[in-house]
Protein backbone atom coordinates (compact mmCIF):
# COMPACT_ATOMS: atom_id res chain seq x y z
CA UNK A 1 0.00 0.00 0.00
CA UNK A 2 1.47 3.06 -0.99
CA UNK A 3 0.46 6.90 0.61
CA UNK A 4 1.71 10.02 -0.41
CA UNK A 5 0.47 13.64 -0.38
CA UNK A 6 -0.68 15.07 -3.91
CA UNK A 7 0.31 18.76 -4.33
CA UNK A 8 -2.78 20.96 -5.28
CA UNK A 9 -1.56 24.45 -4.28
CA UNK A 10 -2.13 25.30 -8.25
CA UNK A 11 -5.46 23.11 -8.33
CA UNK A 12 -8.32 25.85 -9.08
CA UNK A 13 -10.47 24.48 -6.19
CA UNK A 14 -7.39 24.54 -3.70
CA UNK A 15 -8.65 27.16 -0.60
CA UNK A 16 -5.61 27.06 1.68
CA UNK A 17 -6.12 22.80 2.27
CA UNK A 18 -3.56 21.70 4.94
CA UNK A 19 -3.00 18.55 2.71
CA UNK A 20 -4.67 15.93 0.34
CA UNK A 21 -3.18 12.19 0.98
CA UNK A 22 -3.33 9.46 -1.64
CA UNK A 23 -3.75 5.67 -1.32
CA UNK A 24 -3.17 3.12 -4.08
CA UNK A 25 -3.46 -0.50 -3.13
CA UNK A 26 -3.17 -2.57 -6.56
CA UNK A 27 -3.56 -6.14 -4.12
CA UNK A 28 -7.31 -4.66 -3.11
CA UNK A 29 -7.99 -2.16 -5.95
CA UNK A 30 -8.07 0.56 -3.44
CA UNK A 31 -7.49 3.75 -5.17
CA UNK A 32 -8.68 6.94 -2.44
CA UNK A 33 -8.27 10.66 -1.38
CA UNK A 34 -8.60 12.39 2.11
CA UNK A 35 -8.76 15.89 1.85
CA UNK A 36 -8.19 18.22 5.26
CA UNK A 37 -9.33 21.53 4.66
CA UNK A 38 -9.15 22.85 7.99
CA UNK A 39 -8.90 22.02 11.74
CA UNK A 40 -9.74 25.64 13.80
CA UNK A 41 -12.51 24.51 15.54
CA UNK A 42 -11.46 20.46 15.94
CA UNK A 43 -10.70 17.39 14.49
CA UNK A 44 -11.51 17.15 10.18
CA UNK A 45 -14.70 14.91 9.78
CA UNK A 46 -16.53 13.88 6.64
CA UNK A 47 -17.88 10.85 4.67
CA UNK A 48 -16.16 8.40 2.62
CA UNK A 49 -17.88 8.62 -0.60
CA UNK A 50 -17.08 5.77 -3.10
CA UNK A 51 -17.67 6.71 -6.75
CA UNK A 52 -16.86 5.91 -10.34
CA UNK A 53 -15.10 9.11 -11.30
CA UNK A 54 -14.12 9.17 -14.90
CA UNK A 55 -10.89 10.29 -14.13
CA UNK A 56 -8.54 10.84 -10.92
CA UNK A 57 -8.52 14.75 -11.54
CA UNK A 58 -12.45 14.65 -10.99
CA UNK A 59 -11.86 12.55 -7.85
CA UNK A 60 -9.00 15.76 -6.40
CA UNK A 61 -12.01 18.21 -7.65
CA UNK A 62 -14.46 16.36 -5.70
CA UNK A 63 -12.65 15.80 -2.19
CA UNK A 64 -11.23 19.55 -2.67
CA UNK A 65 -15.03 20.71 -2.97
CA UNK A 66 -16.26 18.45 -0.45
CA UNK A 67 -13.66 18.96 2.37
CA UNK A 68 -13.91 22.48 2.23
CA UNK A 69 -17.74 22.40 2.45
CA UNK A 70 -17.63 20.08 5.71
CA UNK A 71 -15.64 23.19 7.18
CA UNK A 72 -17.66 25.74 6.63
CA UNK A 73 -20.94 23.04 7.57
CA UNK A 74 -19.04 22.37 10.91
CA UNK A 75 -19.14 25.59 11.67
CA UNK A 76 -22.05 26.87 10.71
CA UNK A 77 -23.77 24.36 12.90
CA UNK A 78 -21.90 25.58 15.76
CA UNK A 79 -19.94 22.20 16.36
CA UNK A 80 -16.89 21.83 17.47
CA UNK A 81 -15.15 20.16 14.25
CA UNK A 82 -13.21 21.03 10.85
CA UNK A 83 -13.72 19.96 7.59
CA UNK A 84 -12.69 16.83 5.29
CA UNK A 85 -13.13 14.29 3.39
CA UNK A 86 -12.52 10.78 1.58
CA UNK A 87 -13.46 9.87 -1.80
CA UNK A 88 -12.81 5.82 -3.56
CA UNK A 89 -12.56 5.66 -7.06
CA UNK A 90 -14.97 2.81 -8.01
CA UNK A 91 -18.21 1.81 -8.62
CA UNK A 92 -19.67 0.87 -5.30
CA UNK A 93 -22.04 -1.68 -6.60
CA UNK A 94 -19.36 -3.72 -8.52
CA UNK A 95 -15.60 -2.92 -6.83
CA UNK A 96 -16.53 -3.11 -2.99
CA UNK A 97 -15.21 -6.06 -1.45
CA UNK A 98 -13.40 -6.08 2.25
CA UNK A 99 -10.41 -6.26 1.68
CA UNK A 100 -10.39 -2.51 -0.06
CA UNK A 101 -12.79 -1.51 3.10
CA UNK A 102 -9.80 -2.61 5.23
CA UNK A 103 -7.52 -1.48 3.51
CA UNK A 104 -9.45 2.08 3.26
CA UNK A 105 -9.46 1.54 6.96
CA UNK A 106 -5.41 1.68 7.53
CA UNK A 107 -5.00 4.81 5.18
CA UNK A 108 -7.46 6.39 7.52
CA UNK A 109 -5.89 5.25 10.52
CA UNK A 110 -2.42 6.49 9.09
CA UNK A 111 -3.49 10.37 9.75
CA UNK A 112 -3.72 9.84 13.58
CA UNK A 113 -7.10 11.17 14.28
CA UNK A 114 -6.69 14.28 12.07
CA UNK A 115 -9.08 12.93 9.88
CA UNK A 116 -12.33 10.81 11.31
CA UNK A 117 -14.76 9.24 8.31
CA UNK A 118 -18.14 8.31 8.54
CA UNK A 119 -20.71 7.33 5.80
CA UNK A 120 -21.71 8.72 2.28
CA UNK A 121 -22.61 8.63 -1.27
CA UNK A 122 -21.68 4.97 -1.96
CA UNK A 123 -20.88 3.45 1.38
CA UNK A 124 -23.18 2.11 4.08
CA UNK A 125 -23.10 2.00 7.37
CA UNK A 126 -21.92 -1.92 7.54
CA UNK A 127 -18.89 -0.45 5.00
CA UNK A 128 -17.63 1.91 7.93
CA UNK A 129 -18.10 -1.15 10.38
CA UNK A 130 -15.60 -3.21 8.28
CA UNK A 131 -13.27 -0.21 7.89
CA UNK A 132 -13.53 0.19 11.72
CA UNK A 133 -11.71 -3.02 12.09
CA UNK A 134 -8.53 -1.33 11.38
CA UNK A 135 -9.25 2.52 12.78
CA UNK A 136 -10.67 3.72 15.65
CA UNK A 137 -11.22 6.89 13.67
CA UNK A 138 -14.70 6.24 12.06
CA UNK A 139 -17.93 7.96 13.32
CA UNK A 140 -21.82 6.85 12.54
CA UNK A 141 -20.95 3.24 13.02
CA UNK A 142 -22.18 2.59 16.52
CA UNK A 143 -25.72 1.53 17.54
CA UNK A 144 -27.12 4.92 19.33
CA UNK A 145 -27.98 3.87 23.38
CA UNK A 146 -30.60 6.30 24.46
CA UNK A 147 -31.19 6.89 28.38
CA UNK A 148 -34.55 5.59 28.14
CA UNK A 149 -33.35 2.15 27.29
CA UNK A 150 -33.80 2.14 23.11
CA UNK A 151 -31.53 1.64 20.71
CA UNK A 152 -31.21 2.96 17.23
CA UNK A 153 -28.74 2.46 14.18
CA UNK A 154 -25.74 4.99 13.67
CA UNK A 155 -27.15 5.69 10.20
CA UNK A 156 -27.16 9.84 9.74
CA UNK A 157 -29.03 9.73 7.01
CA UNK A 158 -32.61 10.06 8.47
CA UNK A 159 -31.15 13.47 10.93
CA UNK A 160 -30.10 14.59 7.18
CA UNK A 161 -33.74 14.09 5.93
CA UNK A 162 -34.84 15.75 9.15
CA UNK A 163 -32.92 19.12 8.40
CA UNK A 164 -33.58 19.38 5.08
CA UNK A 165 -37.44 18.76 5.88
CA UNK A 166 -36.93 21.24 8.88
CA UNK A 167 -35.20 23.63 6.39
CA UNK A 168 -37.76 23.14 3.43
CA UNK A 169 -40.75 24.30 6.25
CA UNK A 170 -38.35 27.22 6.99
CA UNK A 171 -37.62 28.36 3.42
CA UNK A 172 -41.35 28.27 2.37
CA UNK A 173 -42.87 30.10 5.65
CA UNK A 174 -40.10 33.15 4.51
CA UNK A 175 -40.69 32.89 0.86
CA UNK A 176 -44.51 32.32 1.22
CA UNK A 177 -45.10 33.54 4.56
CA UNK A 178 -47.32 30.24 5.14
CA UNK A 179 -46.61 27.56 7.67
CA UNK A 180 -46.51 23.61 7.39
CA UNK A 181 -46.26 22.10 3.83
CA UNK A 182 -50.19 20.87 2.90
CA UNK A 183 -50.39 20.96 -0.52
CA UNK A 184 -47.03 22.22 -1.52
CA UNK A 185 -45.72 20.86 -4.22
CA UNK A 186 -42.06 19.36 -4.21
CA UNK A 187 -39.77 18.14 -6.64
CA UNK A 188 -36.66 15.48 -4.95
CA UNK A 189 -34.31 14.90 -7.55
CA UNK A 190 -32.75 12.01 -5.98
CA UNK A 191 -34.00 9.41 -3.51
CA UNK A 192 -31.46 7.42 -1.86
CA UNK A 193 -31.18 7.16 1.87
CA UNK A 194 -31.76 11.04 2.46
CA UNK A 195 -33.75 11.27 -0.21
CA UNK A 196 -36.63 8.78 0.68
CA UNK A 197 -36.73 9.41 4.19
CA UNK A 198 -37.23 13.18 3.06
CA UNK A 199 -40.11 11.97 0.51
CA UNK A 200 -42.00 10.54 3.65
CA UNK A 201 -42.01 13.37 5.68
CA UNK A 202 -42.71 15.81 3.06
CA UNK A 203 -45.99 13.22 2.05
CA UNK A 204 -46.96 13.17 6.09
CA UNK A 205 -46.79 16.25 6.14
CA UNK A 206 -49.46 16.39 3.59
CA UNK A 207 -46.88 17.92 0.75
CA UNK A 208 -47.37 17.20 -3.13
CA UNK A 209 -44.29 15.35 -4.33
CA UNK A 210 -42.62 14.39 -7.28
CA UNK A 211 -39.64 12.60 -7.48
CA UNK A 212 -37.04 11.03 -10.04
CA UNK A 213 -33.73 9.20 -10.07
CA UNK A 214 -31.67 6.95 -12.10
CA UNK A 215 -31.33 4.21 -10.24
CA UNK A 216 -34.91 2.60 -10.69
CA UNK A 217 -34.59 0.03 -7.62
CA UNK A 218 -34.80 3.46 -5.08
CA UNK A 219 -37.65 4.70 -7.33
CA UNK A 220 -39.44 0.88 -6.41
CA UNK A 221 -38.54 1.63 -2.87
CA UNK A 222 -39.59 5.12 -2.46
CA UNK A 223 -43.17 4.15 -3.93
CA UNK A 224 -43.48 1.54 -2.18
CA UNK A 225 -43.38 3.71 0.82
CA UNK A 226 -44.92 6.91 0.12
CA UNK A 227 -48.12 8.48 -2.68
CA UNK A 228 -45.18 10.05 -5.23
CA UNK A 229 -45.75 10.78 -8.99
CA UNK A 230 -42.16 9.58 -10.26
CA UNK A 231 -40.70 12.42 -13.10
CA UNK A 232 -38.18 11.76 -15.56
CA UNK A 233 -34.55 12.24 -14.08
CA UNK A 234 -34.22 15.01 -17.07
CA UNK A 235 -37.19 17.10 -16.96
CA UNK A 236 -37.70 17.17 -12.69
CA UNK A 237 -35.90 20.56 -12.04
CA UNK A 238 -38.76 21.99 -14.94
CA UNK A 239 -41.57 21.07 -13.00
CA UNK A 240 -44.12 24.45 -12.00
CA UNK A 241 -43.51 23.52 -7.68
CA UNK A 242 -42.73 25.47 -4.78
CA UNK A 243 -39.57 23.89 -4.12
CA UNK A 244 -37.11 22.13 -6.32
CA UNK A 245 -35.18 19.64 -3.76
CA UNK A 246 -31.85 18.49 -5.38
CA UNK A 247 -31.08 15.28 -3.39
CA UNK A 248 -28.11 13.16 -5.40
CA UNK A 249 -24.94 14.38 -6.46
CA UNK A 250 -23.54 17.82 -6.85
CA UNK A 251 -23.66 20.32 -9.64
CA UNK A 252 -27.02 20.10 -10.70
CA UNK A 253 -27.60 23.95 -10.47
CA UNK A 254 -25.85 24.98 -13.50
CA UNK A 255 -27.24 27.61 -16.12
CA UNK A 256 -28.90 25.57 -18.22
CA UNK A 257 -30.56 23.84 -15.62
CA UNK A 258 -31.47 27.25 -13.61
CA UNK A 259 -33.01 28.91 -16.98
CA UNK A 260 -35.18 26.18 -17.52
CA UNK A 261 -36.47 26.06 -13.03
CA UNK A 262 -39.66 27.52 -12.57
CA UNK A 263 -39.73 26.46 -8.65
CA UNK A 264 -39.33 29.73 -6.79
CA UNK A 265 -37.38 27.79 -3.92
CA UNK A 266 -34.52 25.70 -3.93
CA UNK A 267 -33.72 23.47 -1.05
CA UNK A 268 -32.47 20.21 -0.75
CA UNK A 269 -29.95 17.97 0.69
CA UNK A 270 -27.31 17.10 -2.01
CA UNK A 271 -23.27 19.03 -1.62
CA UNK A 272 -22.03 21.64 -3.68
CA UNK A 273 -24.89 22.34 -5.87
CA UNK A 274 -24.02 25.51 -7.07
CA UNK A 275 -22.32 24.61 -10.12
CA UNK A 276 -20.14 27.79 -10.18
CA UNK A 277 -20.49 31.11 -8.63
CA UNK A 278 -22.39 32.49 -11.31
CA UNK A 279 -25.03 30.02 -10.48
CA UNK A 280 -25.37 31.52 -6.72
CA UNK A 281 -25.78 35.09 -8.14
CA UNK A 282 -28.13 33.80 -10.57
CA UNK A 283 -30.26 32.87 -7.80
CA UNK A 284 -30.12 35.62 -6.02
CA UNK A 285 -30.67 38.28 -8.96
CA UNK A 286 -33.49 36.09 -9.80
CA UNK A 287 -35.22 36.45 -6.18
CA UNK A 288 -34.86 32.92 -5.71
CA UNK A 289 -34.86 31.85 -2.00
CA UNK A 290 -32.02 29.32 -2.13
CA UNK A 291 -31.25 27.12 0.82
CA UNK A 292 -27.40 26.54 1.11
CA UNK A 293 -26.61 23.35 0.52
CA UNK A 294 -23.74 22.61 3.46
CA UNK A 295 -26.31 24.72 5.86
CA UNK A 296 -29.96 22.54 5.47
CA UNK A 297 -28.18 19.45 4.90
CA UNK A 298 -26.22 19.60 8.20
CA UNK A 299 -28.13 17.27 10.07
CA UNK A 300 -26.34 13.88 9.02
CA UNK A 301 -23.06 15.62 10.66
CA UNK A 302 -25.29 16.56 13.76
CA UNK A 303 -26.09 13.29 14.40
CA UNK A 304 -22.62 11.75 14.07
CA UNK A 305 -21.22 14.43 16.81
CA UNK A 306 -23.60 13.84 19.16
CA UNK A 307 -22.87 9.64 18.49
CA UNK A 308 -19.60 10.42 19.05
CA UNK A 309 -20.55 12.50 21.93
CA UNK A 310 -22.42 9.84 23.77
CA UNK A 311 -18.96 7.70 23.66
CA UNK A 312 -17.92 9.73 26.72
CA UNK A 313 -21.26 10.07 28.40
CA UNK A 314 -23.78 7.69 29.47
CA UNK A 315 -26.90 7.29 27.16
CA UNK A 316 -27.24 9.48 23.52
CA UNK A 317 -28.66 12.83 24.00
CA UNK A 318 -31.29 12.45 21.40
CA UNK A 319 -33.44 15.16 22.48
CA UNK A 320 -30.78 17.37 22.64
CA UNK A 321 -29.60 16.49 19.27
CA UNK A 322 -33.27 16.54 17.77
CA UNK A 323 -33.17 20.68 19.27
CA UNK A 324 -29.79 20.94 17.49
CA UNK A 325 -31.52 19.73 14.22
CA UNK A 326 -34.40 21.92 14.41
CA UNK A 327 -31.76 25.04 15.14
CA UNK A 328 -31.33 24.85 11.20
CA UNK A 329 -34.55 26.53 10.23
CA UNK A 330 -33.72 28.96 12.94
CA UNK A 331 -30.32 29.48 10.98
CA UNK A 332 -31.62 29.84 7.51
CA UNK A 333 -33.95 32.11 8.16
CA UNK A 334 -30.98 34.16 10.02
CA UNK A 335 -29.47 33.93 6.60
CA UNK A 336 -31.92 35.14 4.55
CA UNK A 337 -32.59 38.07 6.81
CA UNK A 338 -29.09 38.72 6.90
CA UNK A 339 -28.86 38.18 2.48
CA UNK A 340 -31.29 41.16 2.29
CA UNK A 341 -29.92 43.21 4.84
CA UNK A 342 -26.19 43.11 3.39
CA UNK A 343 -27.56 42.35 -0.02
CA UNK A 344 -25.73 39.67 -1.67
CA UNK A 345 -26.53 35.89 -2.01
CA UNK A 346 -27.50 33.33 0.72
CA UNK A 347 -24.16 31.14 -0.49
CA UNK A 348 -21.85 34.06 -0.04
CA UNK A 349 -23.80 35.08 3.32
CA UNK A 350 -23.62 31.42 4.86
CA UNK A 351 -19.50 31.63 3.73
CA UNK A 352 -19.32 34.38 5.81
CA UNK A 353 -21.00 33.05 8.90
CA UNK A 354 -19.00 29.97 8.86
CA UNK A 355 -15.36 32.48 8.19
CA UNK A 356 -16.59 34.67 11.01
CA UNK A 357 -16.12 31.43 13.35
CA UNK A 358 -13.62 29.32 12.24
CA UNK A 359 -11.13 31.92 10.97
CA UNK A 360 -12.24 34.37 13.54
CA UNK A 361 -13.02 37.06 10.62
CA UNK A 362 -15.96 39.42 11.24
CA UNK A 363 -18.70 38.70 9.21
CA UNK A 364 -18.96 42.18 7.55
CA UNK A 365 -15.45 41.42 6.16
CA UNK A 366 -15.23 40.36 2.27
CA UNK A 367 -13.67 37.17 2.00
Amino acid sequence: MLIQEVDVQNHEDFDGHEKVMCCRDEKSGLLAYIAIHNRNLGPALGGCRMWPYETEADAITDVLRLSRGMTYKSAVANLPLGGGKAVIVGDPKTMKNEQLLRQMGKFVGSLQGAYITAEDSGTSVADLETISRETQFVAGVRSKQHSDGTETSGDPSPSTAYGVFVGINASVQHRFGTTGLRDVKVAVQGVGNVGRNLVKMLVEAGAVVYVSDNFTPALDAVQNESQVTVVDNRDIHTLDVEVFSPCALGGALNMDALVAMRAPIVAGAANNQLANAGSGEYLYHKGIVYAPDYVINSGGIIDIFYERKSCEQKGFAHNEMMNHIKGIGDTLTNIYMMSNKHQVGTHLMADKIAESRFLDRAIGEVA
